[in-house]
């Protein structure tokens, strides 16, 4: 009986492990800084494939030049990431900057440059795949059954807790 409760426990640890890492992964790097975006088109391929999770870190607009990969409003409800083909200075006011941007797999710039009001910042790593996992649990069903799951793991860890008989504790020789 020991042995089953010995493999229950590392069972359920490496459980908890696994839970733990991909919550950092989806929330908490936002505590260091990173906003976390999920790649929902082929337009970056192959620098960042469909439904990898892509962490962009806050950068300074002045330092973007061409080349450099940015995460930008594309409107209120649309973020996309590209790689800047032109830097544009406003023929007005030098310190207003926009940016010509071009997905990598797309063949055409895109139509409208990119404020740089509406540069969110720049992506520094990517992890491929976690995408279609994160935007399956944020929206129902896939938040039921991640919530679901949340509660049969803690379940899973407590319960056998409350079914394990007192053992006497063996008194040491003084």
């Amino acid at each position: 009986m020991k042995t089953v409760r010995k493999i229950w426990d590392v069972f359920t640890s490496i459980l908890v492990g696994i839970v733990v890492v991909i919550a950092i992964l989806l929330v908490g790097v936002r505590l260091i800084g990173l906003n976390v975006y999920t790649v929902l088109s082929g337009s970056m391929e192959p620098t960042y494939h469909t439904g990898s999770l892509i962490y962009v870190k806050k950068v300074d607009y002045t330092k973007l030049k061409t080349d450099d990969v940015i995460t930008f409003m594309l409107d209120e409800d649309t973020i996309a990431t590209h790689r800047i083909v032109e830097v544009v200075p406003d023929e007005n006011d030098s310190t207003v900057l926009r940016y010509r941007t071009k997905g990598d797999a797309n063949d055409a710039v895109d139509g409208s440059l990119v404020h740089y009001k509406n540069v969110i910042g720049s992506p520094v790593f990517s992890i491929p795949k976690l995408g279609y996992l994160a935007n399956y649990i944020q929206q129902p069903p896939g938040m039921y059954v991640a919530i679901s799951a949340g509660a049969i793991l803690m379940m899973l860890v407590f319960i056998p807790d409350l079914f394990e008989k007192d053992e006497p504790k063996k008194k040491k020789d003084e």
